[in-house]
């Protein structure tokens, strides 16, 4: 072999990427599934994270998204449907499409992408070892829930009662609740609990609260609280109530304060799950993930709206400040 070609092959093998996978057999196929409309924005940082990877949409990969369109009776069924279609690994946005999809599965690779951390779910050991057939990221809910209500009092000091909104359905809500109830015995304030199961239910949970006396309040941010975001920061606003969410969609709907992940940087990161297990790596060995970045975002507009000052070593400590 001459110079020349022996420099090209060379060439050739340093730029070997992610999509030989693909490039050997028929593309990769990716199924995500979630109880939300499809497409979901969140999915655009799943496609930037395998894009980023080497991968070509339509090329060496495709990607089967299916949204329940908020009727979770159906999940089961969408999960049913990924897993015929023989897709190589699912995503999973959700706890309750988690457990529609252990359900549906034990088998097929599963990467939690916006969850809990899946431990207590039948098949999730531990984070350090899984060892089943799902691995992937955790959002931390209950673990951030003290923090989360310290910056909450830190923004409205003179809060003695504080309103904490969830649907008990939410399967993550028992432990939430009780690290919540933890860390307000240590900030010397009183939770109120406050049930919503449905969006119809959002105007009574909100008179309760102020009937019951609440000066601020703490929303456990899962699936419900998520597609009813637009509809809790109205209601915050009309009862003046001040509160504290997790993901960054409640500031920009209005709500004052978020400190939690960024769930589109999570679905980014998911992707390189997806990469592994296509390069033949075991879910049952992948430790789960916890977020390496916190969003810290402050909604100026309604703190000004409400007559609230948040503290200048507040505003500085913000990733964000919408004004």
């Amino acid at each position: 072999m001459d110079r020349r070609n022996f420099i090209t092959l060379l060439g050739a093998a340093a730029a070997w990427p992610a999509q030989a996978y693909a490039q050997q057999r028929r593309p990769a196929r990716i199924g995500v599934l979630h109880p939300f409309v499809p497409p979901h924005p969140w999915t655009a940082g799943l496609r930037r994270g395998l894009r980023d990877l080497g991968y070509v949409e339509g090329q060496t990969i495709t990607i089967d998204e299916r949204g329940s369109d908020v009727r979770y009776e159906r999940l089961d069924g969408l999960a049913r449907e990924l897993v015929d279609s023989k897709v190589d690994v699912l995503v999973i946005m959700t706890g309750p499409a988690l457990l529609a999809a252990r359900r549906q599965t034990t088998t097929v690779p599963t990467v939690m992408a916006v969850s809990s951390d899946g431990v207590g779910t039948d098949g999730v050991a531990s984070l350090a070892r899984p060892g089943g057939n799902i691995t992937g990221l955790t959002l931390m809910g209950p673990d951030l829930a003290g923090l989360r209500l310290s910056l909450l009092k830190d923004a409205v000091p003179a809060a003695k009662r504080i309103a904490v909104l969830y649907n008990p359905a939410e399967r993550v809500t028992a432990d939430e609740l009780r690290q919540t109830e933890a860390a307000a015995g240590k900030l010397g304030v009183v939770l109120q609990p406050v049930e919503a199961r449905s969006g119809d239910a959002l105007a009574q949970a909100f008179t309760s609260a102020v009937g019951g006396g609440a000066d601020a309040l703490i929303i456990f941010t899962h699936v419900f609280a998520l597609l009813h975001r637009d509809r809790i920061a109205e209601l915050a606003m009309q009862h003046r109530l001040p509160a504290m969410f997790a993901w960054r969609e409640f500031a920009e709907a209005g709500g004052l304060m978020v400190y939690g992940p960024n769930v589109t940087d999570t679905l980014y990161r998911a992707a390189s799950f997806v990469d592994r297990i296509l390069k033949g790596g075991n879910p049952a060995e992948m430790p789960i993930e916890q977020p390496t970045k916190m969003e810290f975002i402050i909604n100026l507009k309604t703190a000004r709206a409400l007559g609230i000052e948040i503290p200048a070593a507040r505003l500085v400590r913000a990733n964000e400040v919408i004004e």
